[in-house]
């Protein structure tokens, strides 16, 4: 029996590569991950990096390449029927059979996993009175909002009492009123009991309302993780934005060699040239950059001043908008 106080999930040098017509793709790429036990972990990325594919090698769906990787104390390629036992997942997508009773999705699901009468009727129970279901569970799925289709998914995942919950977007498509709900009620779970969660998001706000630690990854590698706070912090204080055109390269340079910038990040968008420039007080150096932009030939057509974002740090390591493909 695996020890309760161990990694909820262990993963050494993951690696999931894919054989095409003119050649192999890297999927994911020699990762380590480590996620402890009663923990939120947020793993963000844009479109293709590898967080669909880490999750599906994780719950047993897909083998790796190479490397290994424990869930909940097992061996995903040596023990898979084990890792299943013990963790649930819903996925990016709604997948509920909506010509049932939300009771009956619940039922079909406990009875799969073998699981008694009256352990069942007890889960059930506990579960939907938890999310809020109580007074729709007897009505035909079909009649369900976004939100409660979400939350009865949740429950499904969590009917056979996983230690680890892997979630897929899990609100995407939601509206902000029904994506607060399942924030509030994933945090309900975390406090009623040993729960550990591995999500991908495409919400930097979800991101930092939920997790203990973010990973993010691009291009299958794991780039940088730690608190969101730890990662917000390493950007500076303040993050200066200036958009405009001229000699930006010029104006970068002289950046570079004041001591109080300390991360600069340029990006070309429809033309105009944007430079993020993180420093120690915004406020106090706004004059001075701008005084230099002016000497080094570069036009300011907008400015702004900002606090450093999860969302900055994700343009820091993967040099684009989450949702770029």
């Amino acid at each position: 029996m695996p020890d309760a106080s161990a990694l909820a999930i262990d993963a050494r040098r993951l690696s999931r590569r894919y054989t095409l017509r003119d050649g192999e793709i890297a999927a994911v790429t020699d990762l380590d991950l480590k996620v402890p036990a009663g923990t939120i972990y947020a793993l963000l990325g844009p479109n293709g990096a590898g967080k669909t594919t880490t999750i599906s090698m994780l719950t047993t769906v897909v083998a790796p390449s190479s490397g290994t990787a424990l869930v909940a104390g097992y061996d995903i390629e040596d023990e898979p029927d084990m890792v299943r036992a013990n963790i649930g997942v819903t996925f990016q997508d709604i997948v509920l059979d909506e010509d049932l009773t939300g009771r009956e999705v619940l039922e079909i699901h406990a009875r799969l996993y073998r699981m008694p009468t009256d352990l069942r009727h007890q889960r059930i129970e506990r579960l939907v009175e938890l999310a809020e279901l109580g007074g729709a569970i007897d009505r035909w799925v079909k009649t369900y909002s976004g939100g409660m289709k979400r939350r009865l998914e949740l429950i499904r995942g969590l009917l056979t009492g996983p230690r680890v919950l892997f979630l897929d977007e899990p609100t995407q498509g939601l509206d902000p009123q029904n994506r607060v709900r399942i924030w509030e009620y994933l945090q309900t779970l975390m406090r009623s009991g040993v729960l550990t969660v591995l999500l991908t998001t495409h919400s930097m706000e979800e991101a930092e309302a939920l997790a203990d630690r973010v990973g993010i990854i691009d291009h299958g590698r794991l780039v940088v993780e730690g608190a969101p706070a730890e990662l917000v912090t390493g950007m500076g204080a303040d993050v200066i934005t200036i958009r405009g055109h001229g000699r930006a390269d010029d104006l970068v340079a002289a950046l570079r060699r004041r001591p109080y910038v300390q991360s600069l990040l340029v990006g070309r968008p429809n033309g105009s040239t944007d430079i993020q420039i993180g420093v120690d007080q915004g406020n106090r150096r706004l004059a001075e950059i701008v005084t230099i932009a002016s000497q080094d030939g570069f036009a300011i057509e907008d400015l702004s001043i900002a606090r450093p974002s999860l969302g900055d740090v994700f343009l820091k390591y993967t040099g684009r908008a989450l949702r770029d493909e």
